[in-house]
């Protein structure tokens, strides 16, 4: 094992506390509400005046907190915050009702209310509220407690109840990014594994650069990161520990292990070994440590991926004559290809809701982000970059966040690597702004 800084992130599943509902939520046919499901073209116009505070400084939380929710909400391209500039009643009090009529004539259809204080015992209190402004009622009302430190992550959380609320969907703001942080020239670029909140807040790095890492990610409750690393020389598979901040190598196999991820339920790793400069599929139970075999071809086969309920296992394997995308039960049998359009197909990760899989299109030198059903019906290219590639999914299952390898110039300048997203339906693509170049993006599950 190797130590590195302790308790990085310690106790990040409660770094807040739901207090208590504020008011009567509305019925459940309120009248503010966006179909995803029936796809979206014209964002919700929808105001979110800076939060109140008792103080300035509670202020200036206060503020910050709105603008962070502004900005949650408008990266999504389902909500439109208003200016305000142009807003005509100035909260005052978040416990009166506002003025609908003013904020209807400024063609809000949502209104977003709030203050935070700050408690006798140091704590940070927060309290929203969203108004439906045509139906002329509170949908939802809630009061979270942190530590001073943790605003962006209630800021995050009130961005998630708000999304809910109006979409009937779980939001995926309160999250992290796990990512390859590149720096250095093209021939020697140092790689360190790096981890920050959605919108590219709050990176930290996890190690120091002293050896290659690769292929990061969450496991289901985002306390632990497996990953690939080169640590002495040996590529193998290891697992951080983000509560002790310790790394420790997963098995003790003769010869190169890559491509983890972690089952569903966080119990077992699945991962290629490489044997013979052939590679096959293992599952390793973490309580055991023991592993199983899953493949067994004379080809590559990698970059598993599990079905969310865990019973089946997607990844790919150029058994067939070219890179392609297959998929098994977890116990190895039933293996069938799906991947049947053009060029070559491969690193394939599994939909959050099951209903999709994602992966990495090759087709004439140009590579694309894809999605089909778990049948291999319905392909759809969502991004066709000259490099896009590795997907992951956000936690609810509507956009993906994907590396974008940037072309050099007839110099040699220029290039370097970067992470975008873009929703299922191929609209709203952003780039993530990450503190350096940045790769292998994994997006964690939503934080609670």
């Amino acid at each position: 094992m190797l130590g590195v800084k302790v308790g990085i992130f310690r106790g990040i599943a409660a770094a807040f506390v739901v207090f208590v509902a504020l008011g009567a939520a509305a019925p459940a046919r309120a009248a503010l509400q966006i179909r995803i499901d029936q796809g979206v073209t014209e964002p919700l116009p929808i105001a979110i005046p800076d939060f109140l505070g008792a103080n300035p400084a509670a202020g200036a939380v206060g503020r910050d907190i709105a603008n962070v929710v502004r900005a949650d909400l408008e990266r999504s391209g389902l909500f439109r915050p208003l200016n305000p500039a142009s807003y005509i009643e100035q909260i005052s009090d978040i416990n009166v009702p506002p003025r609908f009529g003013d904020w209807r004539t400024i063609q809000a259809q949502g209104l977003v209310t709030g203050q935070a204080t700050r408690e006798a015992d140091g704590r940070l209190r927060v309290e929203f509220r969203l108004w439906d402004i045509f139906g002329e009622q509170q949908m939802v009302g809630l009061q979270y407690g942190t530590a001073p430190e943790n605003w962006r992550r209630i800021a995050h959380a009130i961005s998630d109840a708000i999304y809910e609320r109006i979409t009937g969907e779980k939001g995926y703001y309160n999250t992290r990014i796990v990512f390859i942080s590149e720096t250095g020239p093209k021939l020697n670029r140092r790689k360190r594994l790096a981890v920050m909140d959605q919108d590219g807040a709050n990176p930290v790095f996890l190690t120091q650069g002293d050896y290659l890492v690769l292929t990061p990610r969450f496991n289901p409750t985002a306390q632990m990161i497996a990953y690939m690393s080169y640590i002495g020389g040996r590529p193998r598979v290891y697992i951080f520990d983000m509560e002790t901040g310790r790394q420790e190598v997963l098995g003790n196999f003769p010869n190169m292990t890559f491509s983890p991820r972690f089952s569903p339920d966080g119990r077992s790793v699945v991962m290629a070994l490489e044997t013979n400069g052939n590679s096959d599929i293992y599952l390793m139970d973490l309580a055991t440590r023991t592993s199983r075999r899953l493949t067994n071809d004379p080809s590559i086969d990698t970059a598993p991926s599990f079905s969310p309920d865990g019973r089946q296992i997607t990844f790919e394997s150029n058994r067939g004559g070219s890179q392609q995308v297959y998929v098994m039960n977890v116990d190895g049998s039933g293996v069938r290809r799906i991947s049947f359009g053009a060029g070559k197909n491969g690193t394939p990760v599994w939909s959050p809701r099951g209903d999709l899989i994602a992966f990495t299109k090759i087709n004439g030198g140009v590579f694309g982000i894809a999605v089909m059903r778990p049948d291999g019906s319905g392909e759809r290219v969502l991004s066709n970059g000259w490099q896009d590639e590795g997907p992951t999914w956000a936690p609810n299952g509507r956009a993906v966040m994907f590396t974008r390898t940037l072309q050099s110039g007839a110099n040699g300048q220029g290039g370097g690597s970067q992470i975008w997203s873009i929703d299922i339906t191929g609209r709203n693509q952003r780039r993530v702004l990450a503190p350096t170049d940045a790769s292998d993006p994994a997006w964690s599950p939503l934080i609670q």
